[in-house]
């Protein structure tokens, strides 16, 4: 049996196994050797250092942060939770920072898609610092300091930022599956330096596209320029990976009104396009004779879309319209009974996926208040078309959102998949930031974002379990996963030994005895249970059973792994930690 050393996965040992089977021949004494490795490459010292580079003030301090391991854990809280047994959904509270560190052993490589909607750095939103001492200690020290801002007097407004996003980025790619993708929204503030920091971290051959979303309705009338729009970023983690499981999207009903049959083609309702393609084409450069007898040539420095022969095949198969008098310029047809589906395009209107106001009325409407309780959360329909283009409704799918705030992407992967039927999962991740107190959100009840992204997924669970009573669709004939299980970062569920030096015997004895019962005050054996699923790279969803060995209450963890065909089995004592 391994012997548990409390902490997360090594990234740089993990790493550098992955560099061993690419580059054996770098290493010598078991140690990398830079020079080779360069030369490998191609590329000399002095190449390399001329190049060019993105950095700022901590950029090594913020790459140090991903590879320091975490000590902490993650401590289940059933009663906070829908369905605790058997869900595959999870929400953690906590920094997202130690959140991600402790999942990249269970979940390195199984994230499909990752859509996070991180603080823009406006200068009023909350910006996190962290902290190199012992960053789970950190954070509960400064969790009710949390709403800090980042103002631009402060002297480091785009480094903070940087250093903020760029560790957690880096993890972030860890997770995602090699035909994973990762969707950031952003404004107009740091979208350039958002772009560079992605390039660095995911490559810029795996930039895929920036989306322009249309936000509001109409422009704010306080402002003589307003914006109207933010973006989305669109990174693969293997952009020929990502082009095989990229989905195009299906036609609206108001995309199948656009196709018309005026003549009566026994194919049914078409739509025309241009027949002209941009460049000159030698054999694509010919005269067209309409039914009518007009001719028409291509515009200067446009040709055909295809050569004649191609043309005249589609003529005779009535592919090509000429307007109704047999007179106008050609056209060719593209029929309805043909289109699966649509391509997307960089321009994502108010009218197609929501706007900030309608995210709004989405919030209020699920707990029944007209005061709004959360500033700019997104809208489902802007999250569903993500989801529509990244994943597969009959593919166990796990989404990932660590800035997840009103927990927007739980209620679109779950009424998605109450639309089509599907299997998505989602991993939540937020910060428990205290809500301003003079805040409707406070007046209401809630101290934290938390609480309001937990109550937000169980009022939906609510109203889709209501739908399904209404449409008289029973559970079992359902596979839609209506529940989560919510966990909480927090340290280490062992106590830490007493190393401070002493010859007193009655001091050595009392801390041998205070120490038999290693566990912290108030916490149970299940918790120990996913500590050590944790550290043994268990997903959080595997099912445990608890039994009795020899009288020691012991736990069976079941875990599947490339979609159930692999099965694995770990007994556990949770009583006694030795």
């Amino acid at each position: 049996m391994n012997r548990l050393d409390g902490l997360t996965v090594d990234l740089i040992a993990t790493r550098i196994e992955e560099l061993k089977t690419v580059f054996p021949e770098v290493f010598k004494d078991g140690k990398i050797d830079f020079n080779s490795l360069q030369n490998l490459l191609g590329e000399s010292t002095e190449d390399f250092n001329k190049k060019y580079s993105f950095t700022w003030a901590g950029k090594a301090d913020a790459e140090k942060l991903v590879q320091k391991r975490s000590t902490g854990t993650l401590i289940p809280c059933k009663k906070e939770s829908v369905d605790f047994e058997n869900t595959q959904n999870l929400y953690i509270e906590g920094d997202n920072l130690d959140v991600l560190k402790l999942l990249s052993g269970s979940y390195m490589n199984r994230i499909k898609t990752i859509y996070i909607d991180p603080p823009y750095n406006t200068g009023n939103d909350f910006v996190y610092n962290d902290g190199f001492a012992d960053s789970i200690e950190n954070y509960k020290k400064v969790i009710g300091e949390t709403a800090k801002s980042n103002p631009e007097t402060a002297g480091r407004y785009h480094t903070n930022w940087l250093n903020m996003m760029y560790p957690r980025l880096k993890l972030a790619r860890i997770l995602l599956r090699d035909d994973g993708v990762i969707f950031i929204s952003i404004d107009d503030n740091e979208a350039h330096n958002l772009r560079k920091l992605c390039d660095e971290v995911f490559g810029e051959e795996n930039f895929v596209e920036q989306i322009v979303w249309q936000k509001r309705t109409s422009p704010d009338a306080r402002k003589k320029i307003s914006a109207g729009h933010e973006y989305i970023l669109i990174y693969a983690k293997n952009l020929n990976n990502f082009d095989d499981s990229f989905n195009i999207l299906s036609l609206s009903e108001e995309d199948k009104e656009m196709y018309k049959n005026p003549d009566n083609d026994p194919r049914g309702p078409w739509v025309s396009s241009d027949f002209t393609a941009q460049g000159y084409r030698p054999n694509q450069k010919y005269k067209i004779v309409t039914p009518s007898g007009t001719e028409y040539s291509p515009p200067e420095g446009r040709c055909w879309k295809n050569i004649e022969s191609v043309y005249l095949q589609q003529v005779a198969e009535r592919r090509m319209w000429f307007g109704n008098d047999g007179k106008g310029v050609p056209r060719r047809k593209t029929y309805l009974s043909e289109r699966s589906g649509k391509n997307i395009w960089t321009w994502w209107s108010n009218k197609e996926v929501g706007h900030t106001q309608e995210a709004t009325q989405e919030v209020k409407k699920i707990f029944g208040v007209e005061a709004p309780i959360f500033d700019y959360p997104k809208p489902i329909r802007l999250i569903k078309r993500i989801l529509q283009i990244a994943t597969n409704p009959t593919d166990d799918h796990i989404i990932l959102d660590f800035f997840s705030g009103s927990a927007t992407t739980a209620h679109a992967v779950m009424q998605l998949n109450k639309e089509d039927n599907g299997n998505r999962r989602f991993i939540l991740v937020q910060l428990p930031e205290p809500v301003d107190l003079e805040s409707n959100a406070y007046k209401d009840g809630y101290e934290n974002i938390c609480e309001i992204g937990k109550e937000r997924i169980r009022r939906v669970i609510m109203k889709l379990k209501d739908e399904n009573k209404q449409q008289k669709i029973s559970e079992e004939k359902t596979k839609i996963d209506l529940g989560f299980k919510v966990f909480r970062l927090d340290t280490s569920n062992l106590r830490k030994w007493n190393n401070t030096f002493t010859r007193d015997g009655e001091e050595i004895r009392n801390r041998v005895l205070d120490y038999y019962d290693n566990l912290l005050s108030g916490r149970t054996q299940l918790d120990m249970v996913y500590e050590i699923m944790i550290k043994c790279r268990r997903p959080l969803t595997s099912p445990i059973k608890e039994i009795e060995v020899n009288g020691v209450t012991a736990h069976i963890i079941s875990h599947s792994e490339g979609g159930g065909k692999c099965h694995h089995t770990k007994i556990l004592s949770a009583c006694k930690i030795t």
